[in-house]
């Protein structure tokens, strides 16, 4: 658990035991302190164990299957450098019926989880995407966006051809999609199509682009989610990475994160939103959405950030 949140936590304990000394304070009866100490009983069981469930956590098993034509899943279950979950899905741009899908809207546009995107647009696959604001959260009941809240992109975006944002911070790089699906980076490739911008570039024709980098973003262990090309051009490589759960998956720096993409062979990369915004999901056979990895929003394992924009995909079985 974060810093701030056993801090936080511990406050809302002295809160409620000054509370509970008040009472007995007040009312100085045996019965009283019976219950006085069986809240704190309670309360001491329910701390621990869910201390304990946040730093134990069971590990998920290593995957590699088929979700759809075309569309390959891994997860890559590490303990070194520490505990680490890696999601990896490879996309043929070649697999027939795949499209790609950007969420429409870019200024005041209603967030959304990425499984309430992929259930409103019926996709068959979608991770989160671009940066956006405002967004805060003040623990424990302070923050912005909730789900339906107006949120702005950052940087570029378009949605099949139509454009919602003109990249105002031009410190943004743009991930490009055709209608064709061909990917490049910064420079659409025709028309413009599909658009979802990102911080910083990782890769270009096989470097690192950030080994050298010292920003505490940059350097810090934190959940990612990245795009990437291999150097033929037609494998999308979409890479997530679980963090900020102790035990569970800690998170990887942005020049980590670059090393894991070159293991599974991108050969270009982008950096997305990362943090409690990191989320993939898929569709189940039956049409419900699940969520593959562990989101953190809030703290809270397997909790959803809305989000301004996602990268979807329609796919056949």
């Amino acid at each position: 658990m974060t810093e701030a949140a056993v801090l936080t936590a511990a406050g809302w304990v002295i809160l409620l035991l000054a509370g509970l000394m008040l009472l007995v304070s007040l009312r100085p009866r045996r019965k009283v302190m019976r219950i006085v100490f069986g809240i704190l009983t309670l309360l001491a069981l329910i701390i621990g164990g869910t201390l304990f469930w946040y730093t134990h956590r069971p590990l998920p098993p290593e995957v590699n299957e088929t979700l759809f034509q075309g569309i390959t899943y891994i997860r890559d279950v590490r303990s070194v450098p520490r505990p680490l979950i890696v999601h990896v899905v490879n996309v043929d741009l070649d697999a027939p019926g795949l499209h790609f899908f950007v969420t429409p809207g870019g200024v005041d546009i209603p967030a959304r989880t990425v499984s309430q995107f992929a259930d409103e647009f019926d996709l068959q696959l979608a991770i989160n995407g671009d940066y956006f604001a405002p967004w805060y959260d003040s623990f424990p009941g302070d923050y912005y966006p909730h789900a339906g809240d107006p949120v702005d992109t950052h940087g570029l975006a378009a949605s099949e051809g139509t454009l919602f944002s003109d990249g105002s911070a031009p410190v943004f790089d743009t991930l490009y999609i055709s209608a064709g699906s061909t990917v490049s980076f910064d420079t659409p490739n025709g028309d413009i199509y599909n658009a979802i911008s990102g911080l910083p570039l990782l890769l270009f024709e096989g470097k690192n682009l950030v080994e050298n980098a010292e920003d505490d973003y940059y350097v810090g262990l934190n959940p990612r989610t990245a795009v990437g090309l291999d150097e033929t051009g037609r494998m999308l490589i979409l890479m997530l990475v679980d963090g900020r759960q102790p035990g569970y998956s800690e998170g990887v720096s942005l020049n980590e994160l670059c090393d894991l993409l070159l293991e599974y062979g991108a050969y270009h990369a982008i950096n997305f939103d990362g943090g409690g915004s990191v989320t993939l999901v898929a569709e189940n056979a039956d049409g419900t959405i699940q969520v593959l990895n562990s989101p953190i929003h809030r703290r809270i394992p397997g909790n959803e950030r809305p989000v301004a924009n996602h990268l979807g995909i329609y796919a056949q079985r």
